[in-house]
C-alpha cells in the first residue's frame, strides 16, 4: 500500500487523488467517468485545491445496523427483529471464494491501486466516449465501501439516503477524500471485510452472512465457488439479478463473475466452465423478522418489548435516539418472558376460544414482589391476515394497545383495600338491599363531591338481600353492598389506592369521580389488572411492571451491556390489609362466584367481573407466586356475549367464572407445575349471625353483578343498561338470565356518566 514519503508530503495516492479533485471541481474528469454532462446538471465548473483540502477527512463510520436478537428468562430465542438483516462477520469468516470473487467482478486491480484508480479513470473515460453516455464507472472497493458508509448513516430516511447516493461532484469529492483517509488508516484486509459486512445483496441481506443464509442456508465461510460467485454478482443490481424472482438473469450475471475470475487468474477456465454448467443450487431462507416469528404466541410480548425500548428515557433522552438505536441493532435482550407460562397461556386460550370467534380473549401473568410478566398472549394471533391483529389487547394504549375494557366486579377488592385501609373492619354489615338509590352526597377528591339523586342500582337477583357481611358480600359479589361501602368511605381514597396498585384507565385518562367505580366502569388492560392483583399477592407491595432482565449490544467487534428499567416497588397497603383481602378472594375460588376457576389443592384466590350488557368478561386472580387476568370480549365492543359460541362451545349468557375462569385455570396449572405451592397468610373472619334470611324473599329479576351463575339466575327484567358506563358488572339493559329486555324509564342526571364511551358497556 502506498505510504506517505519521509519528508512528510504526499503519496503518489493522494497526488492523484489531489489532482482528481481539482479536476472534478474543474467538471473535466468525472463528468466523463460516472456523471453526466455536466451543464445538463447545472454544475458550475470551479474549485481549487484548497477547497479540496479543507473538506473533512475524517469519515465518521457509524456502528452497523444488524438483527436485535430478543431472548426468555432462560436465554430461549423468542424471535429476531431488525431494521436491515445483517450479522457482521470477521474475514476470516468468509468464503475464499467470495472474497476473490467481490474483486474480480468489482475493482480487479483493488490489491494494486491506492484509493484512486487512475488506468480505470481512464479506461473508464474512454469507453465512455466511446459509448456517447455512461456505461462504466470508475469507483474502486474503498470508494464504494465509503458510499455504503454514506447510506448507512442515513438509516431509513429516504431524503438522507437520497443525498447519499446522488450523482453529483459533490458527493464525488467528499466520497474521494474519505477514501483517501480510508486506505490510509484500515489497509486492504480490513476495507474488504467492511465492504462484504456493509453491501446490500436483495432479499432484505446486508452483508455477506446474511447474503449466504438467505439464498443458500449456510454461512457465508462455507460458500462454494459458484455460490460465491453468484452473490458477489449481485452487488451491481441485487433486484435485477435476484435469482429468487429471475433465475435465468441470475445465472448469467453468475457466469459472468466466473468468467471474470478466470480471466484475472483467480480460477482456472477448466474450473470456470465447470462452474458455469452446475445450476444455481438455492437453498432460500425466507425473511424471518419482526414479532411475527416469535414462538409460542409471543408476538405480542416481543412487541410490548420494543413498545417500552421506544418509550423508556434509559435508552435514550428523546424518542428519535432511542428509535435510533433501536434501528441500528446488534442487541441481545434477555426478557423476562418464562417459557412454561408462555407456553401454558396459549395452550389454555387456544383450547377456549378459536381465533374465528365473534370474540377474542386476551391475558397476562405477572409475577408478584418483582413485577417481572412471566406470560402474554391471545386468541387472535400476531399478523397481518384474517382473524389475526397487531392490537395488543393485553396493554394500555399507549404501549400497543387499544383503550381497554371496564372490569366490572373485578374492581370491587381495590374498593375493599381502600376501606379496610381506612380503618374499616372486615366484619362490617351493610343493609345491601336487592335495589336502592345511590347514596348521596358522596365525598370525592379535592373538596368535591358527587351529588346526584334517584340513580338507582340492583343486585344480580332478588334473593340477594342484605344484610351481609363483607365476605359473604364479596364471595357472592353483591353491589349494594359495595355501593354503600364506597359512599361511606368516599370516593377519593378508592382512587388513590387503585393509583397506588398502579391500576389506572388504559388511555391514560384520569378515573372518573363518581360512585360506580366501585363496579368497574373504568376501562383497564389485562396487564394492569394482573399487577393490580399482584399486589394482594405480595402482601401489599406493588412492583411496576418489567419485561426486560438485561441487554448487551455488539458495536464493531465488541459488545458492552445497556442498563435496562428496572421494577420499583412501594408499599400500597399494610400486610394486615393484603392479608385480609386474599381471605376473601379465597372464599370467592372455594365457594363463591369464581369456583371454576380453583386450582384444586393449591391455594388460589380471585375475583370474576362482567361489564353491562356482557360485552366483556373476566377472571382476575393469584397465587402467592403467580398473578393472572383473562379478559374475553369483543374487541370493537359491538358483540354482546348471549346467545354465542366460544371455542365451539354454545353460551346463552357468558359469565366471567364460566369462560374467563376456566381459561385462567388452565392457564395457571400449566404455568405452575412443578412449582412450589406456598399459602397465603390468611386470616380470621368470624362469620356475621345471620338471622332467618329466607322468609318473604322471591325469585329474582336478575341484574347487576352477573357473576352468580347458578340455578336461581333466571329471573327476567334488568336494570338500565350504561350505569356510569356499564359498572354493574352484569348485562345492565340487556336484562339477565331469561328475562325479555325492558324499556327502562329513569333518567341519567346530567356528568352521571363520563365521556364518550362510558355509555352501555365499555369502550373499543
Amino acid at each position: 500500500m502506498p505510504k506517505k514519503r519521509s519528508g512528510g508530503g504526499l503519496s503518489a495516492t493522494q497526488q492523484a487523488a489531489k489532482f482528481l479533485g481539482v479536476s472534478v471541481l474543474s467538471g473535466a474528469v468525472l463528468a466523463g467517468i460516472a456523471l453526466p454532462a455536466v451543464g445538463a446538471l447545472g454544475l458550475a465548473a470551479k474549485g481549487s485545491v484548497e477547497s479540496f483540502d479543507e473538506l473533512p477527512a475524517n469519515l465518521k463510520t457509524p456502528p452497523l445496523s444488524q438483527r436485535t436478537t430478543i431472548l426468555d428468562a432462560a436465554g430461549g430465542k423468542i424471535a429476531t427483529v431488525y431494521s436491515r438483516d445483517r450479522t457482521v462477520v470477521d474475514l476470516k469468516d468468509i468464503s475464499p471464494h467470495l472474497q476473490k470473487a467481490i474483486v474480480a467482478i468489482e475493482d480487479s486491480r483493488f490489491y494494486e491501486h491506492g484509493a484512486v484508480d487512475l488506468k480505470g479513470v481512464l479506461r473508464a473515460m474512454n469507453r465512455n466516449a466511446q459509448s456517447g453516455g455512461v456505461s462504466q464507472g470508475a469507483s474502486t472497493l474503498t470508494q464504494q465501501y465509503v458510499k455504503n458508509v454514506f447510506v448507512e448513516e442515513a438509516g431509513d430516511d429516504p431524503t438522507k439516503v437520497a443525498q447519499a447516493t446522488q450523482q453529483t461532484i459533490g458527493r464525488k469529492i467528499r466520497e474521494l477524500k474519505f477514501a483517501i483517509q480510508v486506505e490510509e488508516e484500515l489497509g486492504k484486509k480490513k476495507i474488504l471485510e467492511n465492504y462484504l459486512n456493509i453491501t446490500y445483496f436483495g432479499q432484505q441481506a446486508y452483508g455477506v452472512e446474511a447474503a449466504a443464509q438467505r439464498y443458500f442456508s449456510k454461512p457465508a465461510k462455507d460458500l462454494n465457488l459458484q455460490e460465491s460467485a453468484l452473490i458477489a454478482g449481485l452487488v451491481q443490481s441485487p433486484s435485477r439479478y435476484d435469482p429468487v424472482n429471475d433465475e435465468t438473469e441470475a445465472l448469467k450475471r453468475r457466469n459472468v463473475v466466473l468468467t471474470r475470475m478466470a480471466q484475472v487468474g483467480d480460477i482456472s477456465e477448466e474450473q470456470a466452465t465447470e462452474a458455469s454448467n452446475t445450476p444455481l443450487g438455492l437453498k432460500v431462507s425466507k425473511p424471518k423478522n419482526g414479532c411475527i416469528t416469535a414462538v409460542d404466541g409471543a408476538g405480542f410480548f416481543c412487541d410490548y418489548v420494543r413498545q417500552v425500548f421506544l418509550t423508556d428515557p434509559t435508552f435514550g433522552k428523546t424518542p428519535e435516539a432511542r428509535a435510533k438505536v433501536w434501528n441500528h441493532g446488534g442487541l441481545t435482550i434477555r426478557t423476562t418472558l418464562e417459557s412454561q407460562a408462555q407456553k401454558s397461556l396459549q395452550a389454555s386460550v387456544k383450547s377456549h376460544v378459536n381465533k374465528s370467534d365473534e370474540v377474542a380473549t386476551a391475558a397476562s401473568v405477572i409475577e408478584p414482589g418483582t413485577g417481572k410478566i412471566r406470560a402474554m398472549g391471545q386468541s387472535r394471533p400476531y399478523g397481518f391476515g384474517k382473524n389475526e391483529t397487531q392490537i395488543n389487547l393485553s396493554v394500555d394504549q399507549g404501549m400497543g394497545g387499544g383503550a381497554g375494557y371496564q372490569p366490572g366486579s373485578t374492581f370491587k377488592p381495590i374498593v375493599a383495600a381502600a376501606a379496610l385501609e381506612g380503618g374499616m373492619p372486615a366484619t362490617k354489615t351493610y343493609a345491601s338491599p336487592y335495589q336502592m338509590d345511590y347514596p348521596t352526597p358522596v365525598s370525592a377528591c379535592e373538596g368535591k363531591t358527587w351529588n346526584e339523586s334517584g340513580v338507582p342500582v340492583e343486585n344480580e337477583n332478588e334473593t340477594e338481600v342484605g344484610p351481609y357481611d363483607m365476605k359473604e358480600a364479596t364471595a357472592k359479589s353483591v353491589n349494594t353492598y359495595y355501593i354503600e361501602m364506597i359512599s361511606d368511605i368516599g370516593i377519593c381514597p378508592v382512587t388513590q389506592m387503585a393509583k397506588q396498585m398502579g391500576v389506572e384507565r388504559a388511555d391514560g385518562n384520569k378515573m372518573m369521580q363518581a360512585p360506580s367505580i366501585a363496579l368497574g366502569t373504568q376501562e383497564m388492560s389485562p396487564l394492569t389488572m394482573a399487577n393490580g392483583y399482584a399486589t394482594f399477592a405480595s402482601r401489599g407491595m406493588y412492583c411496576t411492571p418489567v419485561a426486560i432482565e438485561s441487554i448487551s449490544q455488539r458495536v464493531g467487534e465488541k459488545s458492552k451491556s445497556l442498563p435496562v428499567p428496572k421494577s420499583t416497588c412501594s408499599r400500597a397497603m399494610s400486610e394486615k390489609t393484603a392479608d385480609t383481602i386474599n381471605t376473601l378472594l379465597r372464599g370467592v375460588v372455594e365457594d363463591g362466584t369464581g369456583t371454576e376457576a380453583g386450582l384444586g389443592s393449591r391455594p388460589s384466590a380471585g375475583k370474576t367481573g362482567t361489564t353491562d350488557f356482557r360485552y366483556a368478561a373476566w377472571f382476575v386472580g393469584y397465587t402467592p407466586n403467580l398473578a393472572g387476568a383473562v379478559w374475553v370480549g369483543d374487541p370493537e365492543h359491538k358483540r354482546q356475549m348471549v346467545d354465542i359460541s366460544i371455542g365451539g362451545t354454545w353460551h346463552a349468557k357468558v359469565f366471567g367464572g364460566q369462560v374467563p375462569g376456566p381459561i385462567w385455570r388452565d392457564m395457571m396449572s400449566g404455568a405452575l407445575n412443578g412449582k412450589e405451592a406456598p399459602e397465603f397468610n390468611l386470616i380470621h373472619i368470624p362469620d356475621r349471625k345471620k338471622p332467618d334470611e329466607d322468609k318473604g324473599r322471591g325469585r329474582g329479576r336478575g341484574n347487576g353483578d352477573e357473576d352468580r351463575d347458578d340455578d336461581r339466575n333466571n329471573g327476567g327484567g334488568g336494570f338500565i343498561g350504561g350505569l356510569g358506563g356499564g359498572e354493574n358488572g352484569g348485562d345492565g339493559g340487556t336484562g339477565t338470565n331469561g328475562g325479555a329486555e325492558p324499556n327502562p324509564t329513569i333518567s341519567i342526571p346530567e356528568g352521571f356518566i363520563q365521556g364518550p364511551g362510558n355509555g352501555p358497556g365499555g369502550r373499543r
